[in-house]
């Protein structure tokens, strides 16, 4: 089996992919630790995947513990170039209904700065590009997938990535609301920015479980309401899973996110200790040789 092309890391509820064959797996070490569980691969319809369940199997792992570092680490190794996330979501728009899906455009950083989100540091900087945050040939191939699956889908709106563990106040549900953010999630971030360095194109499948607590006829959020609506989003989800699989393998890769850290080193090549420049070889040594 050829290396994994596509890599899927599965959000809360979505522990495991149906229908892959010739299964195997890795649990590889990085300079980063171990990723969140082990990444099984197989084919889905004939095309290499990579699978990683973000929170573990178990769901042990909390948003501000996970080690996104790891994942995307782990990820690049095994060959992945485009990478879907599968995430749930709480809608912060009306229109954006619990069971619907929404294929975010944009981010906004919520979180508390605890989660390490680059593999730039300890005498290396980097500056990459991320006013696009969501590789846009990824983002259509998702989109299209999820018309296709059947059910409410949405193009676009901001992803508000707060930190956890616990749901929002409604002081900040609403003010999430008056700064235009769509739906809000835990894990986006550091995703998606280590994923752009790591030049890996990037996009999240955000599944809507509820209208997080600003909704005034509805409930606030709860663990159990969020379970009732994943039941359905994680089998919408999968079907999603099995009809992008094809579309992302067959298409050309034309957009920017393989080459996002060309011009973004700002550090001197000769200054960079030999230690780091080993350390970060899966990256740099594309541009340093």
């Amino acid at each position: 089996m050829e290396a994994p092309r596509i890599g899927i890391i599965g959000g809360s509820g979505v522990y495991d992919i149906d229908g892959l064959e010739n299964v195997t797996t890795r649990y590889p070490d990085t300079p980063y630790g171990k990723p969140s569980d082990e990444i099984v691969i197989g084919e889905l319809a004939g095309n290499a995947v990579a699978f990683l369940p973000r929170h573990g199997k178990g769901h042990r792992i909390s948003p501000s513990e996970l080690p996104a570092q790891a994942n995307i680490w782990a990820m690049k190794t095994l060959g992945v170039t485009h990478l879907v996330s599968i995430s749930a979501v709480g809608s912060l728009k009306e229109e954006f209904a619990p069971r619907d899906v929404v294929i975010p455009d944009q981010i906004l950083d919520r979180t508390k700065g605890v989660r390490p989100a680059t593999f730039f540091d300890g005498g290396v900087v980097a500056h990459i590009a991320f006013a696009e945050p969501y590789c846009p040939e990824l983002r259509q191939i998702m989109l299209k997938a999820a018309t296709e699956s059947g059910g409410g889908t949405h193009d676009g709106g901001t992803m508000v990535v707060m930190e956890g563990p616990q749901f929002s106040t409604k002081a900040e549900s609403n003010f999430y609301r008056q700064i235009g953010g769509g739906v809000i999630g835990m894990t986006a971030l550091p995703e998606a920015k280590l994923a752009r360095e790591a030049e890996i194109c990037y996009c999240t499948v955000a599944l809507v479980t509820d209208y997080d607590c600003w909704h005034e006829s509805e409930e606030s959020v709860t663990v159990e309401m969020i379970i009732a609506h994943l039941q359905a989003n994680v089998e919408r989800a999968k079907r999603l899973i099995m009809l992008a699989v094809p579309m992302i393998a067959s298409a050309t890769r034309d957009c920017a996110c393989g080459s996002a850290m060309a011009g973004a080193l700002i550090t001197n090549p000769a200054a960079i200790s030999d230690k780091r420049r080993k350390e970060l070889g899966l990256l740099l040594d594309k541009y340093l040789g």
